[in-house]
C-alpha cells in the first residue's frame, strides 16, 4: 500500500513560503522505482508492441503522454484539480486539461480544415481555458468528456491519413509565417505540447498531495 501524503512542518518559513499554503510530504506508489509514478507491471503506458516506423513511434510517444496527463490527475478531487498550486502562475491541473483538449481541436481546424470553434477561449477571454477552471464537479467532468472526445476525434484523422506528409486543409498559424504543415510536423508539434505540459502537471500535482514520480 502506498504512504499517505502528510504535511510538513511549516515553522521557520518565509511569509512568502507560507503564503503558498503547507508543504505536502513527498510519496510515490512505486515500490520499485522511486523516482516512478507507478511499478512498471501496473504502468499502462508501457505495452509490448514495438515501434518500427515513424508514425508508430510518433502515434506512441503521443499516446505516452496523454496517459501521464491522465495519470498526473487521478484521485484528485474537483477542489485539488482546480487548485493553482504553484503561485503565481494560474495554471492548474483542470486548467491543463482544458488547455490541452482546446489543442486537439486546433489540430482538426488546421489538418481537417474543421469548422471547430473554440471550448473554452474567446477574443474576451484568451486565457478562458485556465481562468474557467473552477472547482465543480461538472466543469471536471466537462473537462474530460471534451477531451477524450477530442483526442478521439484526432486519432480517427489521423488513422483515415495515409501519408505523413499530407499537408492541412485548414488555415495555419504555426511557425513565423503560417505556413503549411504536414502532419507528421503537427503530430511533433503536439508530443512537444503534452511533454511540456506534462512537466507542468509534475510541479503541480507534487505541491497538491506530495505525489512524485515520472
Amino acid at each position: 500500500m502506498a504512504p499517505r501524503a502528510g504535511v510538513a512542518d511549516t515553522a521557520g518559513m518565509t511569509s512568502s513560503e507560507a503564503s503558498t499554503g503547507p508543504v505536502a510530504t513527498r510519496w510515490t506508489q512505486s515500490t520499485v522505482y522511486p523516482d516512478m509514478w507507478i511499478d512498471p507491471d501496473d504502468d499502462p503506458r508501457e505495452t509490448d508492441v514495438e515501434t518500427v516506423d515513424e508514425r508508430s513511434t510518433l502515434l506512441d510517444y503521443l499516446r505516452y503522454y496523454r496517459l501521464t496527463m491522465e495519470m498526473k490527475c487521478a484521485g484528485l478531487d474537483a477542489e485539488q484539480l482546480a487548485r493553482r498550486s504553484v503561485p503565481p502562475s494560474t495554471m492548474s491541473l483542470l486548467g491543463l486539461v482544458r488547455h490541452l483538449a482546446e489543442g486537439e481541436r486546433h489540430f482538426r481546424r488546421v489538418m481537417a480544415g474543421e469548422d471547430a470553434p473554440k471550448l473554452y477561449c474567446t477574443d474576451q477571454d484568451r486565457d478562458g481555458d485556465w481562468n474557467g477552471a473552477i472547482a465543480d464537479p461538472a466543469v471536471v467532468d466537462d473537462a474530460w468528456r471534451q477531451w477524450r472526445a477530442e483526442v478521439e476525434l484526432t486519432e480517427r484523422f489521423v488513422a483515415g491519413v495515409a501519408d505523413l506528409g499530407t499537408r492541412n486543409a485548414g488555415v495555419s498559424d504555426l511557425g513565423s509565417d503560417g505556413a503549411d504543415v504536414q502532419l507528421r510536423d503537427i503530430l511533433v508539434a503536439q508530443i512537444a505540447e503534452y511533454a511540456r505540459h506534462c512537466g507542468h502537471a509534475d510541479l503541480l500535482r507534487e505541491r497538491i498531495d506530495g505525489r512524485v514520480g515520472q
